[in-house]
């Protein structure tokens, strides 16, 4: 059974943006609410910036399984998400 390492307890306030990654390194995510997120996908020697609004049940699902740290995703920070963000191509 998975733990939940990251999000607050259940009546706690999660404070927004949040910061993960996927274990494979090659995902960085910046969480901006409970429905929205942003994703740098590392391609070959590239980068890509994806947003994202969850709408369906499966995307949800999966914005709740980043907030609580379950596997594959871990904990990242703001400084980690801009230093990648400010070297994406414009």
């Amino acid at each position: 059974m998975y733990e939940n390492k990251i999000a607050p307890m259940e009546n706690e306030q999660i404070i927004f943006p949040q910061y993960r990654k996927h274990a494979n390194g090659k995902h960085l995510y910046k969480i901006t609410d409970e429905k929205r997120f942003q994703e740098i996908q590392f391609i070959g020697s590239k980068k890509v910036l994806f947003r994202f609004k969850a709408t369906k049940y499966p995307e949800m699902l999966r914005v709740k399984d980043m907030l609580a740290g379950i596997e594959p995703y871990l904990q990242s920070n703001e400084s980690e998400w801009e230093q990648i963000f400010s070297s994406l191509e414009k």
